[in-house]
């Protein structure tokens, strides 16, 4: 007995149905860029040239979740929530802003741009998630061990570890996103400064020898 095309179609078009109806429902996600609230500075340009480059970073930090601590050693993510970009090029976009309002560096570039600079600015990405804490209170913690190399001969000049604490006012995602807007801002005025300084303390010393 054969079977009319009219009802095989019909049995195709419903097991199509039942098997769309048995998928789980992807969870909605709500993607957030990180806040920026520093105010654009006018300084006397410096003459040399920096290339940002992303930090290196674990696979819990890697990748655009955002990522909690809630007790201990146990790291995990809020639901529904997610960065607009992984986290180690977020860092990188956020220093390469840094230094861009702080306006005394001018020659910038970063590392997918591959242009050549008189120094570069590396490192790793050791922290960069809400703690909660005994008691109840919430932070952001941001960690980042810098290096400052010369472009040319890729020698290390300094080294230094930043790390930044901001409190939390709440913790809802909004807040907390608004926690690591301030914890970002504070970690790029401190790698600005101590990146200028170091470079004029470095060609400083080799004009006196």
């Amino acid at each position: 007995m054969k079977t009319s095309p009219r009802l095989l179609a019909m049995a195709v078009a419903l097991s199509l149905a039942t098997a769309c109806s048995i998928l789980p429902q992807s969870e909605p996600v709500d993607i957030y860029r990180l806040p920026v609230n520093q105010a654009t500075l006018n300084r006397t340009p410096v003459a040399w040239s920096l290339r940002l480059n992303k930090p290196l970073a674990s696979e819990a930090l890697a990748g655009p979740r955002i990522a909690v601590v809630p007790q201990g050693d146990v790291i995990s993510n809020y639901k529904g929530a997610r960065w607009s970009d992984p986290v180690p090029l977020l860092l990188r976009n956020r220093l390469l802003d840094g230094f861009q309002r702080d306006g005394r560096v001018q020659r910038l570039s970063a590392d997918d741009s591959n242009l050549q600079a008189d120094y570069e600015l590396a490192g790793e990405l050791q922290a960069f998630q809400s703690e909660y804490r005994p008691g109840g209170a919430v932070e952001v913690v941001v960690r980042y061990d810098a290096r400052l190399v010369e472009g040319r001969s890729q020698r290390i000049l300094a080294s230094q570890r930043f790390e930044v604490h901001q409190p939390l006012a709440g913790t809802q995602v909004p807040a907390v996103v608004t926690g690591f807007g301030a914890a970002s801002d504070q970690l790029a005025r401190q790698v600005v400064e101590w990146s200028i300084a170091q470079v004029s303390q470095v060609q400083a010393q080799a004009k006196n020898q």
